[in-house]
């Protein structure tokens, strides 16, 4: 496949890990340009890589850069994506044409993540938190671009739920409209990003790394097309009160609204306001909540590799 993809660059080390049959995770860069300020952006996607390495996986972190679509980043190519941080196009779907057309930049979204590890063949992505029905999509129509790709595309998604900014009832009842199985590890209950409890169920809670593998091959196997969303609660010790995160970011929307935010800048913009009223404490939650779920990625793609 990656030799009839013209637009596509997979790096060496993804490519001899993928014809041999290794496992490999896929990793989005929108956490680098716009997830955290530089330097600390560069450190924590290379320590995310770091743990998937130590989990016996090959991590490759995915990009646009002069309008090739790249699967797996060298530390230089980290380190350009973090210093230009919010400079570099935060780039969906609808931009991907464009961008790889106009030979310019960007960062993926777990759209684009999950298009450009189809295509490399890449089966397992970890995340931070997915995208979903925004607050009031009854009325303004903005529903991230990620559930609609994960309704379609060929990739286990390891989130820790979905951001907790967002209508999660909605976001789960349009995961169940696109067919989309919403997995809990190890919990029944869909974790809320900073939190490990919403109040709402998922469809299965699944307990191992073997299991997951094994409802992914299954899913493959069965000819089905679309993702997996495995929600993995970030760890206790790193999980913030519900209900003060939740009335932080009742303000943070309030003050969106305020100032006429909305599409793609909505997110970036209550991520920001709410971290800004934490105290930097939701981006560490962040972090943390990364690093577990690129070490539950890693172990899922080493049993998908000996199924």
């Amino acid at each position: 496949m990656n030799n009839l993809n013209q637009y596509l660059d997979v790096n060496p080390e993804v490519a001899q890990a993928l014809a041999e049959g290794k496992p490999v995770v896929a990793l989005e860069s929108t956490i680098i340009s716009h997830g955290m300020p530089y330097p600390q952006n560069v450190e924590t996607a290379l320590k995310v890589e770091e743990i998937i390495r130590s989990y016996g996986a090959v991590p490759a972190t995915i990009a646009i850069l002069g309008g090739r679509l790249k699967a797996g980043l060298t530390k230089d190519e980290i380190e350009y994506l973090g210093k230009q941080g919010q400079a570099v196009t935060k780039a969906s779907r609808r931009d991907l044409a464009v961008l790889v057309a106009k030979e310019a930049d960007g960062a993926t979204t777990v759209t684009t993540t999950m298009m450009i590890a189809n295509m490399a063949g890449i089966k397992i992505f970890a995340t931070g938190g997915i995208g979903g029905v925004h607050r009031g999509a009854e009325t303004t129509m903005d529903v991230s671009a990620d559930l609609e790709e994960l309704g379609q595309t060929d990739v286990m998604v390891v989130c820790a739920g979905a951001k907790a900014i967002l209508d999660l009832k909605l976001t789960l009842e349009y995961l169940e409209t696109h067919g989309v199985p919403v997995l809990g590890y190890q919990t029944k209950e869909l974790p809320a990003f900073y939190t490990r409890k919403s109040g709402l169920s998922v469809d299965y809670q699944v307990d191992t790394p073997e299991e997951l593998a094994k409802i992914l091959k299954t899913q493959h196997d069965l000819g089905l097309k679309g993702g997996v969303l495995v929600t993995n609660p970030i760890p206790e010790e790193y999980s913030m009160d519900a209900d003060a995160i939740n009335a932080v970011i009742d303000r943070a929307i309030e003050e969106a609204k305020e100032k006429g935010i909305h599409g793609k800048e909505t997110t970036p913009f209550l991520l920001a306001k709410v971290k800004e009223i934490t105290g930097g404490d939701s981006l560490d939650a962040n972090i943390q909540l990364v690093f577990n779920n690129a070490k539950l990625a890693a172990q899922t793609a080493v049993a998908y590799c000996k199924l």
